[in-house]
């Protein structure tokens, strides 16, 4: 008999499972048999990596702006962005922010770019456009401007011998020693997901892969704490590892992700998205938007800059 269950994310963050089935991967394009192995839970293996860096990015439209031209207005926004990690040592342990970045942009649609009155130093917009005038293209734009930046700083981070892992599905397929993270699910992208629900604490689905060619990636589901008595997708994340690595790298890495991830999985009584949100990762989303500065100090001073120049 099916059951009635309280999602246990706050209201505010939508739902950590929105299906929604024009998501579903294409025809033919997730391979379940990769890994070889009976699809039943696997526990996970602590490797001992060293040093753990988790990226993410917030970001933020400031205020939305519109240019009377000629020949009709044209839509716009300013937004603010932010990027940074936060770097797990655990031969210490110890944890500390590093390499935070703001960037603030101005874009407006049909190819115009924005030319804004003079504005404080810490509030310099940098003049982007889109094609179309759709003002989702605009939040696109914006939003792949941070997701650009998060897989930058990704990719530096593994290259300097840290394992990353990255919030959210991975933007680029190198063969760097990271992964994906995503903590919210719009459909399960396995044929059966019986298993998904059967899976323990700490532990980890066989891999399968979703994509082809260039965009063909390795995912795998794990479970970051008991579900005791909630529903049976509850405490489940999805993890993604580029198709450009061998997959014994990619086994490893999914392992260790399902040894490692549960222990700093957050609490429901700190964060309204527990335990998908990870303790290290609420910590950098708490700091980055303390950088991109009040909401309305920002709107204020923009709306002052360009009431001067109209005045």
């Amino acid at each position: 008999m099916a059951r009635l269950h309280v999602e246990g994310w706050a209201p505010e963050y939508g739902a950590a499972v929105e299906p929604e089935d024009q998501l579903s991967p294409a025809e033919g394009s997730v391979d379940t048999e990769v890994e070889d192995r009976p699809w039943e839970p696997i526990p996970g293996a602590d490797d001992g990596v060293p040093i753990v860096a988790f990226v993410d990015g917030v970001r933020r439209v400031d205020a939305r702006l519109l240019l009377d031209a000629d020949d009709g207005p044209v839509p716009g926004i300013c937004g603010s962005f932010a990027v940074g990690a936060v770097v797990w040592d655990r031969r210490i342990p110890r944890s500390e922010v590093v390499r935070p970045e703001v960037v603030r942009m101005a874009l407006l649609g049909e190819g115009n770019a924005p030319n804004l009155p003079p504005l404080p130093s810490w509030l310099a917009y940098q003049p982007s456009s889109v094609d179309d005038d759709d003002p989702a293209s605009l939040i696109r734009s914006f939003h792949d401007a941070m997701r650009r930046a998060e897989a930058v700083l990704a990719e530096d981070l593994a290259g300097s011998g840290y394992f990353v892992v990255a919030d959210g599905p991975l933007y680029d397929y190198t063969t760097s020693d990271k992964m994906g993270y995503i903590k919210s699910h719009r459909r399960s992208y396995l044929p059966d997901g019986a298993i998904i629900g059967l899976l323990p604490a700490g532990h980890r689905t066989p891999l399968f892969t979703i994509g082809e060619g260039r965009f063909r990636r390795y995912s795998w589901y794990l479970r970051l704490s008991d579900r005791a008595d909630s529903h049976s997708w509850a405490g489940i994340v999805r993890c993604e590892a580029s198709a450009a690595l061998d997959k014994q790298s990619v086994i490893r890495i999914a392992d260790r992700s399902a040894a490692v991830l549960p222990t700093v999985g957050s609490e429901p009584h700190i964060e309204p998205r527990a335990p998908q949100n990870l303790v290290p990762i609420a910590a950098l989303e708490r700091d980055l938007r303390h950088r991109l500065g009040d909401a309305g100090l920002c709107l204020r001073a923009l709306r002052s800059a360009v009431a001067g120049v109209a005045a």
